[in-house]
C-alpha cells in the first residue's frame, strides 16, 4: 500500500471531507501544486482552482473556492472559505454568477474589479467541474 497522510477540508457548514489519501493537488496565490506524505510543514493561500484528491487507487475532485492550507509531514488541513463537489454545483446559478460577473468587469474599475474577476473565476470554475 502505498503512503499515505491525513486531509481534513472544513468549510463554514460543515466538514467537506476527512481521510486518508496518497497525493493531492490544488491551486495557491503562487500557482498549482501538489503534495505527497511527509512534505515540509507549509501554509499557503488557496487561490480557486480544482481539489483533486488521490484515494485508494482514484481521484475525487472539487471545486475548492479560497482559503488556507496547512502542509504537515502526516497530515493536511484545509480551511476552506467554500467547496464543492461536482454533483452540488447548481449550474443555471453558475452562469448567472457569470453573466454578473461580465457586466461588472465591463464597467469597473479598482476593488470592485477585482472582486468581480474573482466572482467570474469561481463562476467558470463551477461550470468547468460540473460538466466533467
Amino acid at each position: 500500500m502505498a503512503e499515505s497522510m491525513k486531509l481534513k477540508v472544513v468549510a463554514p457548514e460543515r466538514i467537506f471531507y476527512e481521510g486518508d489519501v496518497t497525493f493531492l493537488e490544488f491551486t495557491t496565490t503562487e500557482g498549482d501544486m501538489g503534495i505527497y506524505p511527509r512534505h515540509i510543514p507549509l501554509t499557503v493561500i488557496i487561490a480557486p482552482g480544482v481539489l483533486r484528491i488521490h484515494e485508494d487507487g482514484q481521484v475525487r475532485e472539487a471545486a475548492l473556492m479560497s482559503g488556507f492550507i496547512e502542509i504537515l509531514p502526516d497530515q493536511v488541513t484545509i480551511l476552506a472559505e467554500s467547496v464543492e463537489w461536482p454533483e452540488e454545483i447548481d449550474v443555471n446559478r453558475a452562469k448567472e454568477a457569470e453573466i454578473r460577473a461580465r457586466r461588472r468587469i465591463e464597467k469597473g474599475k479598482g476593488i470592485n474589479l477585482y472582486r468581480a474577476e474573482m466572482a467570474l473565476k469561481r463562476s467558470l470554475l463551477r461550470q468547468r467541474l460540473s460538466n466533467r
